[in-house]
């Protein structure tokens, strides 16, 4: 622009300017001022402006205050100004409020003049959802319809692209505007239609051609109530509330032929066992060691049994050790449940018997030499006791069990989960395959985030999931008639010789084991940690275990010497004494302290060969202290005769030790338990309590202990 003293001015105006919009193709605002009949925009800024007309130059003076009020009212509407245009000051749905907002006050804006440039921008307020539900064969499927107006059209397309764009509900605004036709948006308030969006979005990868395949077993996510109007069966409804409050679970009878009393909580877990059949679900049945998971499993069988509808044998698969336990249980209980042990070296000729019984037992190794046998039967059931067992699913009795042809599948085990999420898993894909779909997407969908990155969310989704199909309860929470259990910690102090001993082999090992940790890492020294953390362990306990040289020299253990005198105090006061080891060779050494003291006992070990006559032994009170080690008769025993439990080492693994300690607090017990814990003081076997407290348990999935670091084992030498 020219100076002015170089300009002709032939006239000058300045009038108030009126505002002009014009509307963008549903993107922009494009804002200018018309000054009588010359259109000026708001930028660059200036005093004025000069027009050449036919007469000459016309000098405008601008009114920027009116032109700034009007920017100001335009920015209220939320937008934003970038210089002569105007777009929503907002992102994804947020901005088509501000749109909606703007069109719906367009009466505010006194005095502009507004065109409209290919803009056709249509809001509602006006809709109704309905949901739609199909039977598909083995699962449902659900349809969910939004009327506009006299229209209706799907919903899922509409909705999917936004709700896969979030990690959680709560970043969805109050009010959403979903588009719907070309140019056009319907507003729905987020919180009249959270049941539905709920439901949508914890089932966003089971969408498929505009509908919501839903598996029975997924019934639970679905959060719709009665207030959401629906069209089709409402068996889909009535089996959410079931699974996600067992509400409405019949309440079946117990078999007549059950010779015990089941109480209230054993009840409702044949009421769950039955309803699980009913839909032909697979579960856990995770109680407390104790808690008759074996009485409840018995009943439902007998229940089938006396409804015909037991009509193939049933295939139980349990460890060696709980053979004699199932057999006792079955005659006790329920004696019209005829049953057949395909065990021992001449059991060929069995296997054309297994037609005639309801139960056939095998065991986890056996099952594995007998599979050609057992490929081509079919079984009514198939239960797993200590279902652990099948915690690695890449094990070979793993895939062999997954193999077998059954109509049902139940697990029983106290503990599903000792280390991590993925035994979980094992044992589902065995219960309920593809329920928590293939292992790496459980490891990335749920394990990496739960154990790694502590994701709350994901732990609160796969509670929600498995919550119908696990069935878990604990002493304190269902038997309020069971005797306190009582722990007592008893403290024994080395000898100066067994002192000397101890901390020469700490120094020792500490040193070798850093070496190797320095060569080869951490993770590959693990094994000698372990032997290192043993051989302290072994000294605690006696130090003739220790096979070395200078630890022969020892004949004598403080430790031994405590718990004799223990043992001799609790039978002065007639108690009856379970005593569990890890190491067979320190219960050989009591064995022969107790021949000298002309102690009555018996002995279970892995090497026992008359199991059940030593078990009868202790019970019909021929010994009164039972010398077991602890992967022995860790579980599966039976042995409420006893009211005192002595764990004469300590290990890491709290649970093993608890199951142990259930052998005698459990169903049946009507004496006062004292469990005592003999530890060596300033020793390894204190560090080992010690570590038992700090240990987290797996977050709220499950009761059990975590998995034991190679660092956490490292600061045990310390």
């Amino acid at each position: 622009m020219e100076e002015q003293s170089e300009i002709e001015i032939i006239d000058t105006i300045a009038p108030i300017p009126k505002p002009k919009l014009k509307l963008q193709a549903n993107k922009y605002l494009q804002l200018s001022f018309m000054y009588d009949k010359y259109e000026i925009k708001p930028y660059p800024f200036s005093e004025y402006k000069l027009r050449d007309t036919i007469n000459g130059v016309l000098k405008i003076i601008r009114n920027n205050e009116f032109e700034q009020n009007i920017i100001k009212q335009i920015e209220e509407f939320g937008f934003k100004d970038l210089e002569n245009t105007f777009i929503p000051d907002k992102d994804g749905q947020d901005k088509f409020l501000v749109w909606k907002n703007f069109l719906n006050n367009l009466d505010k804006l006194d005095g502009y003049d507004i065109e409209y440039d290919n803009f056709n921008l249509e809001f509602s307020d006006n809709s109704e959802i309905s949901v739609e539900s199909e039977d598909e064969h083995q699962w449902f499927s659900l349809s969910f319809e939004i009327k506009i107006g006299k229209k209706k059209y799907p919903l899922l397309p509409i909705i999917v692209p936004i709700l896969k764009e979030i990690k959680s509900l709560d970043e969805l605004p109050e009010k959403m505007t979903l588009p719907y036709e070309e140019s056009k948006f319907v507003t729905i308030d987020t919180k009249e239609v959270k049941p539905i969006l709920k439901t949508i979005f914890e089932l966003l990868d089971n969408v498929n051609n505009n509908k919501l395949e839903v598996n029975p077993f997924e019934a639970h996510f679905i959060d719709l109530d009665e207030n959401v109007k629906w069209k089709g069966k409402k068996e889909l409804l009535r089996l959410s509330k079931q699974l996600k409050n067992f509400e409405g679970i019949k309440e079946v009878t117990p078999p007549k032929g059950l010779t015990i009393t089941l109480r209230d909580y054993q009840r409702f877990g044949l009421n769950w066992l039955m309803f699980l059949r009913d839909f032909r679900f697979g579960g856990i049945l995770a109680d407390d060691m104790g808690l008759g998971k074996t009485i409840q499993t018995l009943s439902l069988l007998l229940r089938l049994k006396e409804a015909r509808k037991l009509k193939k044998p049933v295939l139980i698969i349990v460890p060696t050790s709980l053979l004699g336990n199932w057999k006792a249980e079955i005659e006790k209980f329920t004696p019209n449940l005829s049953y057949i042990s395909i065990y021992g070296n001449e059991r060929g000729a069995l296997f054309r018997e297994m037609e005639k019984y309801n139960i056939v037992f095998t065991t986890y190794n056996l099952i594995v030499r007998d599979y050609e046998i057992y490929k081509n039967k079919e079984f009514g059931y198939l239960i797993l006791d200590e279902a652990q067992k099948i915690k690695n699913p890449n094990s070979k009795v793993t895939q062999i069990i997954k193999m077998l042809k059954s109509d049902y599948k139940l697990a029983l085990s106290g503990t599903p989960i000792e280390n991590h999420l993925g035994e979980l898993w094992s044992i589902f894909s065995f219960a309920m395959p593809g329920f928590l779909g293939g292992l790496k997407t459980f490891k990335k969908v749920f394990q990496n985030p739960i154990e790694k990155d502590r994701d709350y969310d994901k732990q609160q989704l796969l509670n929600k999931k498995i919550h119908p199909f696990i069935l878990r309860r604990t002493k304190e929470k269902v038997l309020d008639e069971l005797p306190e259990k009582m722990e007592i910690i008893k403290y024994a102090e080395f000898s100066e010789k067994e002192m000397k001993l101890y901390e020469s082999i700490r120094v020792i090992m500490d040193q070798k084991v850093r070496d190797a940790i320095t060569q080869n890492g951490l993770a590959k020294s693990q094994i000698l940690v372990l032997d290192a953390l043993l051989k302290l362990r072994q000294v605690c306990c006696h130090p003739s275990l220790l096979k070395i040289e200078e630890a022969s020299k020892l004949k004598t253990s403080s430790k031994l010497e405590m718990f004799l005198e223990l043992i001799d105090e609790l039978l002065e006061e007639n108690r009856t004494i379970l005593v569990f080891s890890q190491f067979t060779t320190m219960i050989k050494i009591i064995e022969e302290e107790f021949e000298k003291r002309n102690i009555s006992y018996s002995t279970l070990t892995g090497s026992t060969k008359n199991r059940d006559a030593v078990i009868d032994e202790f019970k019909s009170g021929k010994s009164k202290v039972f010398l077991i080690s602890l992967k022995a008769g860790g579980v599966g025993l039976n042995l409420t005769e006893a009211d005192t439990v002595i764990h004469y080492d300590p290990w890491w693994n709290k649970a093993a030790q608890n199951q142990a300690t259930d052998r005698a607090y459990r169903i049946g017990q009507d004496k006062n338990v004292f469990v005592y814990k003999l530890v060596v003081r300033n020793s390894i076997e204190e560090k080992i309590i010690s570590l038992q407290n700090k240990k987290a348990q797996l977050a709220e999935i499950y009761e059990g202990d975590e998995k034991i670091e190679a660092g956490e084992l490292l600061e045990l030498l310390k």
